[in-house]
């Protein structure tokens, strides 16, 4: 279990208005008396209760703003009306 000094809970809200709600944690590869070993853990999902049932405890959280456009969708088919016409 960590402490309240180790994790942080991340928010990040899209242009789209979509929240993905991320827990990330401070771990060492070495030992924690050497700083250079220390790094914070991948970011793993969780639920939006999580992140606020933390918040309210008062864990560390983060709102991030992503200003990313949303991915622009490439057909790989032909149109498929035509290819069912000419078939």
């Amino acid at each position: 279990m960590h402490s309240k000094h180790t994790v942080l809970y991340i928010c990040e809200e899209y242009l789209s208005g979509n929240c993905y709600y991320y827990k990330t944690e401070l771990i060492t590869h070495d030992s924690w008396r050497n700083p250079e070993s220390i790094s914070w853990s991948r970011p793993r999902p969780i639920s939006k209760a999580t992140f606020m049932k933390q918040k309210k405890a008062g864990f560390r959280t983060e709102h991030r703003k992503i200003n990313k456009s949303p991915a622009r969708v490439i057909s790989l088919h032909k149109n498929r009306t035509n290819r069912a016409a000419s078939e």
